[in-house]
């Protein structure tokens, strides 16, 4: 591996780190009252947290996401961080899935000629992202009217010993998904891209093809195959066993969630996997 794609990942996993760390220390470093053995939540995030909720209230959900964000970043010890970063995390999808521009998009003007195939492809992002953030039910287009259009570059973190899958944005984290990981230890561990995307796929397993929809399929509603054959994030019908290693190797989503990250990502996006 390249030395400094090596570095960049070891940085982006340590400052991820730093805030999962506090998730699952289950204890915190700030004074706590001696009725409630909870940790006070200082004068100062009060007021960014207070702030944060009238952002929110008032629809302007980019300042909602910035407060919240200084509340992870500035008070990561504190108990209430977990739920600030999931309120950060609905917050972000929120705005990746409406017509809001954002530091992380552009406005982009249809030419004649444009296809939103086209689009997708010169941006890297998907038609499906496209569709859903400027709330379009089909694929005609018109020249002269404007797109939001996601331009950041999207990747994929899985953390095996946590059963857990975080897609980012650059280094910011846009939303983290419970999965269920290789029974053995069996996920390899390493740096792969998505190149294979199939919706409803049918699974070919040793002596027997299994059609799409079948309860048999363990392939669930989508396929996001790696540039390593037989492996991929895929659906699922043991949904009672996220949370676990126990797949052949590969990393199993709620049907929900797959569809969810299926539509966001495109073909091309890196995928690491860490212990």
């Amino acid at each position: 591996m390249d030395r400094k794609i090596a570095l960049g990942i070891i940085i982006g996993v340590a400052a991820i780190g730093l805030v999962f760390a506090a998730f699952f220390a289950g204890r915190s470093k700030q004074p706590v009252s001696v009725d409630s053995k909870k940790a006070v939540i200082p004068v100062s995030a009060s007021a960014i947290l207070a702030q944060a909720k009238d952002f929110e209230v008032k629809g302007n959900l980019l300042d909602a996401k910035t407060a919240y964000q200084k509340l992870v970043t500035e008070y990561p010890n504190l108990s209430d961080v977990m739920t600030w970063q999931r309120k950060l995390e609905e917050l972000t999808m929120k705005l990746l899935f409406s017509p809001v521009i954002t530091p992380k998009s552009i406005q982009y003007e249809i030419k004649p000629g444009d296809t939103l195939a086209r689009i997708a492809k010169d941006n890297k992002t998907t038609v499906e992202l496209i569709k859903r953030s400027n709330n379009l039910s089909s694929d005609n287009i018109v020249p002269g009217k404007k797109l939001k259009i996601w331009t950041a570059p999207l990747s994929i973190l899985v953390y095996k010993g946590q059963n857990i899958l975080i897609l980012k944005a650059e280094e910011e984290i846009i939303k983290t998904y419970i999965v269920s990981t290789g029974a053995n230890n069996s996920t390899p561990v390493g740096t792969y891209k998505i190149v294979t995307k199939l919706p409803n796929p049918t699974w070919f397993k040793a002596g027997a093809v299994v059609a799409s929809g079948s309860a048999d399929n363990q392939l669930g509603t989508r396929w996001l195959g790696f540039n390593l054959q037989g492996y991929g994030i895929h659906g699922t019908i043991d949904p009672q066993n996220l949370g676990k290693q126990v797949t052949q190797g590969c990393v199993r989503m709620a049907n929900a969630d797959v569809e969810e990250v299926f539509a966001i990502v495109p073909s091309g996006t890196t995928v690491t996997i860490v212990d």
